[in-house]
């Protein structure tokens, strides 16, 4: 082995048994006892790149992002190729979580992407025109998939309206992991990855509510969406958006909403009365007018956006049931 050449070599059988019951520990969620294996992998090995890895990975675990920034530190350091590392990714996340700009330019730099603005600039990382994507919340409690938008590798801006048993709200950035687990598809073809949440990176002031409308049909259902959004806010048919689905039909590829006619979809489990589209469906009646809608709005603004919303067509419109749940 070449301490300082960074020369590979074969880990010995004890931190292979070591890191092999670390991740044991790991999966049953003893973080702690498997930190105590982790480290002393990397006293049996200090030289290889793996043991800071997986120190790093631990850690991102527990989201102790001081001490993930540290290990993957040393992970890059020994590393023996130039870009593509995932353990440039995880540095990239730990010094996101810290808000440690120069750090996090650096980390995508190295794995591959390009960083608009100069490399000394020690400002967020805007602009890097990442797209769409979903993002998985409370990924280990009622975990709910929704929609929003990539401000960079590892955080989304939530774009969709989360019901209030993910804790989440409209307009939150959350801090997510690097690799994907499912995939949704739109009718145009496209499709688009899930990634998981790791844990909230900016609150949002803008309460959640959930209404019950009488919406004649889909148009008024739509007018109501557009009133919020041309306000700045917004609202969804949760009647139309929500879908329960099994842990394992969530983390494969799914469609994102539930197609035309009277083909039911067999992954979602939803029940009659419950969320989701089969739940709102009645025998050859595609459209159910009683929607139950969630609306992101501030509370000086949500009652005047459903009045004025109904006042546009009182005869094909109402609202009741108004409460603030998140």
């Amino acid at each position: 082995m070449r301490i300082f050449g960074k020369g590979r070599h074969r880990p010995s059988a004890s931190w292979r048994q070591a890191t092999d019951r670390a991740f044991t520990l790991i999966g049953d969620g003893r973080y702690e006892d498997a930190g105590a294996l982790l480290t002393r992998a990397a006293d049996l090995e200090p030289w290889l790149s793996e043991s800071w890895f997986n120190l790093a990975l631990l850690h991102k675990f527990r989201h102790d992002w001081e001490q993930a920034r540290a290990a993957g530190l040393r992970a890059v350091a020994l590393l023996d190729r130039d870009t593509g590392a995932p353990d440039w990714w995880n540095v990239g996340i730990a010094a996101t979580a810290l808000q440690d700009w120069p750090l996090a330019r650096r980390a995508w730099q190295a794995y591959g992407l390009k960083v608009p603005g100069p490399a000394t600039d020690a400002g967020e990382p805007l602009g890097m025109d990442l797209g769409s994507a979903a993002v998985r919340l409370s990924p280990e409690g009622e975990a709910e998939v929704v929609w929003g938008r990539r401000l960079d590798p590892a955080r989304i801006e939530v774009l969709s309206i989360p019901l209030p048993s993910s804790g989440r709200r409209w307009g939150e950035v959350v801090l997510h992991d690097g690799v994907p687990h499912g995939e949704r598809s739109t009718a145009a073809g496209h499709t688009y990855p899930v990634f998981d949440e790791i844990e909230l990176w900016a609150p949002s002031p803008v309460p959640t509510w959930v209404v019950l409308l009488e919406a004649a049909s889909e148009a008024d259902r739509d007018a109501l969406e557009q009133l919020a959004s041309d306000a700045g806010f917004a609202a969804e048919d949760w009647s139309s958006s929500v879908r329960l689905l099994c842990r394992m039909c969530s983390e494969s590829r799914m469609p994102s909403d539930e197609g035309d006619g009277e083909h039911l979809d067999p992954h979602d489990h939803s029940e009659p009365g419950h969320p989701g589209p089969l739940g709102h469906r009645t025998d050859g009646q595609l459209w159910v007018p009683e929607r139950e809608c969630g609306i992101a709005a501030p509370a000086s603004l949500v009652r005047g956006l459903l009045d004025g919303w109904v006042a546009d067509s009182p005869d094909s419109r109402d609202w009741r049931d108004l409460e603030e749940v998140c």
